[in-house]
C-alpha cells in the first residue's frame, strides 16, 4: 500500500542533486499515475526526475500544481522538504513554466511603465514582499508588473490591507498604498468602503487567490515572466542594476 508521509523536513542521504537528475520515461509516469493513491486523489504527473534515491515529481492534484517525492519502490509518497544529510541542501524539483493566460485582465493593477512584463503575487504583510516592493521606484520605468494579491493565512490583516489597496482610485494611490500601508497606518485604520464596493473587492480578491492556487503559488512574493517561468525577485532587481541589501 502506498503511504503518504507529510513532514516539513525529511532527512535523506541522497546521492545526486537536481542538476544531475534525469527525466523519467513516459512509461514510468504512467506506472506512477496508476498507483491507487494517485488515481484516488486525481494526481497527474506533469514531469518527473530520477534523483538516484527518489523520484521527484511535478504534479497537479485536483488541478493544483505541487511537488512531491516518491520512493523508488513506490510505497511511500513524501510531501515536504527532502534534505541531504551531508550538505544540508534541500533537494529541489525544477519548476515547470505555468500557464499565465488565466491571469490576463485579472490583476489588481499594473505597476510600472516599462517594456519587461511580469506577474507578481504579493502579500501586504509579507516582509519579503515589502523588501521587494521597497525597490519599485528604481525599476518603474523598466518593468510592467501585473499585481495580484495573495494574503497568507498567517498574516492577520493581509486580506483587509489587500482590499484597501485595491480600493484606491488612482495608479499613484495604489502604488503608495501597496508600498507603505501597515496595520496601524491611519488611512487604513480609518478606511471607509461602502458595502457594495466591498463585496466586489472581496470577490476580486477571492478570484486572485484562486488563480494563485491553480498556478501552484505557495509563498510570496512569487514572480513569473511572460513565458510562465518563475523568477527570483532578487535576481530580477539585479538585472536592472539594483543593489539589494
Amino acid at each position: 500500500m502506498l503511504k503518504l508521509i507529510k513532514t516539513v523536513l525529511v532527512l535523506f542521504a541522497l546521492t545526486s542533486f537536481a542538476n544531475a537528475m534525469e527525466q523519467i520515461s513516459d512509461k514510468l509516469v504512467k506506472e506512477i499515475e496508476s498507483l491507487n493513491l494517485f488515481q484516488g486523489a486525481q494526481v497527474k504527473v506533469l514531469r518527473g526526475f530520477d534523483s538516484g534515491d527518489l523520484y521527484l515529481l511535478n504534479v497537479t492534484v485536483r488541478g493544483q500544481q505541487s511537488k512531491i517525492y516518491l520512493t523508488k519502490d513506490k510505497k511511500y509518497l513524501i510531501a515536504g522538504d527532502v534534505v541531504n544529510t551531508e550538505s544540508g541542501r534541500a533537494l529541489d524539483i525544477p519548476d515547470l513554466p505555468v500557464d499565465i493566460k488565466p491571469t490576463l485582465g485579472k490583476e489588481a493593477f499594473t505597476f510600472g511603465k516599462g517594456n519587461d512584463e511580469y506577474v507578481l503575487f504579493t502579500d501586504p504583510e509579507c516582509p519579503y514582499c515589502k523588501k521587494f516592493e521597497s525597490y519599485f521606484s528604481q525599476i518603474e520605468d523598466k518593468v510592467k508588473i501585473r499585481v495580484f494579491f495573495y494574503p497568507l493565512p498567517s498574516h492577520a490583516n493581509a486580506k483587509d490591507i489587500s482590499i484597501y489597496i485595491m480600493s484606491q482610485k488612482s495608479y499613484g494611490d495604489k502604488v503608495k498604498a501597496m508600498t507603505t500601508t501597515k496595520a496601524d497606518t491611519p488611512a487604513f485604520v480609518n478606511r471607509k468602503i461602502d458595502e457594495k464596493e466591498l463585496a466586489k473587492l472581496e470577490k476580486t480578491l477571492e478570484e486572485q487567490m484562486e488563480i494563485a492556487n491553480k498556478l501552484g503559488v505557495r509563498g510570496t512574493p512569487s514572480v513569473f515572466d511572460t513565458k510562465g517561468n518563475k523568477v527570483s525577485w532578487v535576481e530580477m532587481l539585479q538585472k536592472y542594476g539594483v543593489k539589494v541589501q
